[in-house]
């Protein structure tokens, strides 16, 4: 790529009858009195937060090309920018929590304590995910994150408030609000049941573990069969093949436990597999769930790039600002859309974008041949 100035010029005439002058209006800008255009602020969006190029790298890379972009300000347009695209990443957080099923987790980021310091405290980004994908739903796939201080569990019961379906979660403790009477259903994950067994198979080889994992391996080869099936032949399915499967693996896992030491890493795994699997059953008789929560969890690798690169967030502002372009970025690459060319599109027009109609701006609304 390569920058460009754009000049305006704007003659002003005069009426040669009433004398009245008239001079065409400036066009809306992205950034009230600021100089960047959409596609300098979207590569520099999808630089940072797709590409994991911290905002200083980028200013010695502008910097090479002759322009003289401080980090300071790259950072400021970031603030701005995604401050104009938040209705945009709560549209996108409606429709998630508006879908039968979603996908949860979270990732530990750090966060500035002050400025001018070295000194962080863990905060968090929270992930929500829906994907039908996998039984063909009609919904188009989106991710939406949110930014906390710390990890209680009054984040992910403030960002779900009202949710009544189902929660695909990794059993962690802060989400257990989400979950009773009047509230979400909870969809345990057998990929964290399954990594306690590798770990002990890799730690002390042991044959009951190596067992277990074979017997897991039964559930997802079933779910390879389902994958692309009606939630109604998915349930089906997994009825004939799966629930037996997974009924002898309870029974299985019961009878290792009485036969062992009660204080092992191997106990501790099948423990953890006792309490957790009665809380993955739902997914056998209802073809819309999944068997894990590996979408939830791809949707955080980004982020776990990136804060090897830009280590910090420098503010909760900072934070804030990321969750917003993580939402968009990520959303954009689960439709199959190049994130920098739709955020162009999108930014050229959102100024002047009615706030009703900010469904028409969503990536599966956007064509390449219309930027």
């Amino acid at each position: 790529g390569h920058f460009v100035v754009r000049r305006f010029i704007r003659p002003r005439m005069a009426c040669t009858c009433c004398e009245a002058f008239a001079q065409a209006p400036l066009p809306s800008r992205l950034i009230e009195r600021g100089r960047p255009g959409p596609g300098l602020v979207s590569h520099m969006l999808v630089g940072k937060y797709c590409d994991h190029l911290p905002l200083e790298r980028q200013s010695k890379i502008y910097a090479r090309e002759g322009v003289d972009l401080h980090r300071s300000t790259l950072s400021d347009w970031v603030g701005r920018t995604t401050a104009l695209l938040e209705p945009m990443a709560e549209h996108i957080g409606k429709l998630v929590r508006a879908g039968p099923a979603l996908f949860a987790d979270d990732t530990p980021v750090k966060l500035q304590v002050r400025a001018n310091t070295t000194k962080t405290k863990t905060a968090r980004l929270w992930s929500y995910v829906r994907d039908e994908r996998p039984w063909f739903g009609v919904a188009p796939p989106c991710a939406w994150y949110q930014f906390s201080v710390d990890r209680k569990g009054e984040h992910p019961a403030n960002h779900l408030a009202g949710y009544t379906g189902t929660v695909h979660a990794d059993g962690f403790a802060g989400f257990n609000g989400l979950f009773g009477v009047g509230k979400a259903d909870e969809q345990a994950c057998m990929v964290h049941v399954r990594r306690k067994f590798v770990d002990e198979v890799e730690r002390a080889g042991s044959p009951i573990a190596q067992q277990a994992i074979k017997q897991i391996a039964q559930l997802y080869a079933v779910e390879k069969e389902a994958r692309g099936k009606s939630p109604e032949e998915r349930a089906a399915l997994r009825l004939a093949k799966a629930k037996p499967a997974f009924d002898d693996l309870e029974l299985w896992l019961q009878a290792q436990l009485r036969k062992i030491s009660g204080k092992t890493k191997l106990t501790e795994a099948i423990c953890y597999a006792l309490n957790r699997m009665p809380k993955a059953r739902g997914y056998l008789d209802d073809g819309r769930l999944e068997l894990d929560n590996n979408i939830c969890e791809r949707s955080i690798r980004p982020i776990a790039l990136g804060r090897k690169n830009y280590l910090f967030m420098g503010s909760i502002g900072g934070g804030k600002a990321a969750a917003i372009a993580y939402t968009l970025i990520e959303t954009a690459k689960m439709n199959d859309v190049d994130p920098e060319a739709w955020l162009t599109w999108v930014l050229q027009r959102l100024p002047d974008h009615k706030i009703n109609r900010i469904d028409d701006l969503m990536p599966w609304n956007w064509q390449p041949e219309r930027a």
